[in-house]
Parts: structure tokens; sequence; C-alpha cells
């Protein structure tokens, strides 16, 4: 399989605003709504990416216990369905479904919203404060489907830390590297 890594936007990018639709509720959700006071992780994953499938457990775990933490997450899927099936709005709610996901899973249709947060790979992680401003963007950790090292979400915990700490982002942010974004042709 070959590896994408993320673009790494410029720390300080405010987070561009979307309303995208959540399949497993059949809502459309905005960025307004669900962002936190605290800080907002924005994860573009998919179903069929041996990445994210390496990472979702630890992922869903990592998010769980931040979010009791008063940190928002949200889990956005720019693949084109048409190319994936895997990857369809249909599949996305029945994984959200199966795996009990704790925050929403939504739908890119046109695929601009990855492309406003010129993300590139999945999965693409993005942490953003409470003023919507980037503060930390590249990998969950450095485990990798093709490593041995188990997922723990260490570089994303250490962000989510330091920013509940009021203390410094850490400065060594690593790329996550992933599958491409299925872009539409």
């Amino acid at each position: 399989m070959a590896a994408v890594e993320s673009a790494m936007i410029p720390l300080g990018t405010i987070a561009p605003p979307f309303r995208l639709f959540e399949p497993l509720t059949g809502q459309w959700r905005s960025l307004d709504e669900l962002r936190s006071r605290t800080a907002t992780v924005i994860v573009f994953m998919c179903n069929h990416c041996p990445y994210v499938q390496h990472i979702l457990p630890a992922l869903l775990s990592v998010a769980r216990e931040y979010i009791q933490k008063g940190i928002s997450f949200v889990g956005i899927n720019p693949n084109d369905p048409v190319a994936y099936p895997e990857d369809s709005p249909d599949a996305m709610a029945q994984l959200a479904r199966e795996l009990n996901f704790p925050f929403p899973y939504l739908f890119d249709e046109t695929q601009d919203v990855a492309r406003a947060y010129s993300a590139t790979c999945t999965p693409d992680l993005f942490v953003f404060d409470g003023e919507h401003r980037l503060v930390y963007r590249g990998q969950f950790d450095s485990s990798r489907p093709s490593n041995q090292i188990p997922p723990t979400g260490a570089d994303l915990r250490a962000a989510l830390d330091a920013l509940i700490s009021r203390e410094p982002i850490p400065a060594l942010q690593r790329p996550s590297i992933g599958c491409s974004i299925k872009w539409r042709q």
C-alpha cells in the first residue's frame, strides 16, 4: 500500500466552517454546533483504509476519554463512495453503529471540506483550540499497520494534554501517514 503524508498546513490556520450529513442519524451537522470551547479534533478518515483500521480502536478509546475532558471529536469521510463502496454513507452508519462511535462521523460528499482543510490522507488529524486556531496537525502516534508498535494516540494525547493544562503544544509535530483521499474523477 502506498502511503501519503499529511500536508502539515500552518499552525494558527482558522478552522474552515462546514455543514455535513451524518449518515448514522440522518442529520446535518455543522462545525459551530460540534466544536468545543476547549478544543476540537477533526479526523479525516474512512472505513476501508488499513491505516484507519489500524488506529480506530485506539482512536475511539482516546475520543471517549477526552470527550469527558471537554474536547470534541468529529470524523469526516471525504472518499468517493462510487469508487470505494465500503466508504458509502450506509457503510459509514453501519461502522459507527457497530463500534459505538462516541463522535459524529460525517460524509463530505462534495469533498469541499477536505479541500478546505488541505486534507490529503486518511487518517489526517487536526486539533483546533477554543478560538478555532490550528494548534496540532499530524499523526495519531508512531504506530503503522506494518510496524509492531501498538496504537496509543501518544502524539494526539500530548497535544490535548497540553491544551487542557494550558501548556505549550509540543513543537515537534510529525505528519500523519495513510491512504490518499480517494478524489472523484
